[in-house]
């Protein structure tokens, strides 16, 4: 179970949101579920800003970034005309990391962008600048690419999952140069979405998810060619995911988040407990005030008019942001 309904600062958020050195923000009391309108939205990736005192949303179809109070207020933050389909986000340091892919069906799609788009893109929360932008398909030429989701680590580096390209990216937290942390058939098996979420553990190693097959692994960051896959769960659909008080709490199938623990350093693993009730084509998780908040995306449409090449079905404009139970 989470723990009780308190009205925490902000800083409790700092789990995923941000770290120590920010500034302490007061945070409103968030209701258990928000509904807001965005036409043809389709926000894959949720963050919080405690500056703000807000949730961020993205857009697959828009590129772009918004924000959502708990009354469920949508306001648009973040245009850049670079910024294809905004997809995992992460804020860190009043900071918006967002990974910038394509699968065709943003307005902003052109042939030469389409499965081959894999970047990461920061900007500044005080002045909604773009700060910097990061190409990482450019590190491996000649596949298809989808930047996905973002994980840090203690040290502030950042870790990017790709969908089509069988890689793990790591971006320095300085402004050297991006690399490959990883390239393992392990993570190319099967169609459609491979890697898709990713975790950071403080035992030095990350927890990722691959979509298609529901399958977790561990990558260990002191031997990056050590990929080993977790036994004892399958997790198909598998998406975003927060990692709190040592347990894994996973979207999947697009209709629940699922609480997975293990007691062997992630060798095996198992489910303890899932909520199921009332998400709808759900994707990502971000944890606020030691809750966790879960967007409904509404993302199997945008699926679907990938698979009938055709994006003018892409209308939706009521979804909702629900904590897990």
């Amino acid at each position: 179970m989470l723990r009780p309904a308190y009205k925490l600062l902000a800083l409790a958020a700092c789990v995923t949101a941000c770290n120590t050195s920010d500034p302490v923000f007061d945070t409103p009391v968030i209701p258990e579920r928000i509904t807001f309108s965005a036409t043809r939205l389709y926000p894959e990736g949720i963050a919080y800003a405690p500056s703000f005192s807000k949730f961020l949303v993205s857009s697959i179809t828009q590129g772009k970034v918004g924000t959502v109070d708990e009354k469920g207020l949508y306001t648009d933050l973040i245009t850049d005309i670079q910024l294809i389909s905004s997809i995992g986000m992460k804020v860190r340091n009043n900071q918006l990391y967002v990974c910038n892919g394509d699968q065709g069906v943003s307005d902003k799609s052109t042939p030469q962008t389409t499965l081959k788009t894999a970047g990461l893109f920061i900007y500044d929360l005080v002045s909604k600048q773009n700060i910097r932008r990061v190409d990482l398909a450019a590190l491996l030429p000649g596949v298809n690419h989808y930047a996905n989701d973002i994980a840090f680590d203690d040290q502030g580096n950042a870790y990017v999952t790709d969908s089509f390209a069988s890689v793990i990216y790591k971006v320095p937290a300085d402004t050297s140069r991006a690399s490959i942390l990883v390239n393992s058939p392990l993570f190319s098996r099967g169609q459609g979405i491979n890697l898709n979420g990713i975790v950071y553990h403080p035992d030095k190693f990350l927890l990722v998810v691959k979509s298609n097959e529901g399958t977790l692994f561990k990558v260990d960051l002191t031997n990056a060619n050590m990929v080993s896959e977790i036994l004892g769960v399958t997790l198909v659909n598998g998406d975003g995911m927060v990692l709190y008080n040592n347990d894994l709490y996973v979207v999947n199938g697009r209709n629940k988040v699922s609480q997975v623990r293990s007691t062997d350093g992630w060798k095996t693993a198992s489910v303890v407990k899932t909520d199921s009730v009332g998400y709808n084509q759900a994707t990502t998780t971000v944890l606020v005030n030691d809750k966790l908040y879960t967007v409904n995306a509404r993302i199997d449409e945008v699926s679907a008019a990938v698979a009938a090449k055709n994006p003018a079905q892409l209308q939706a404009s009521a979804y909702s942001i629900q904590q897990f139970k």
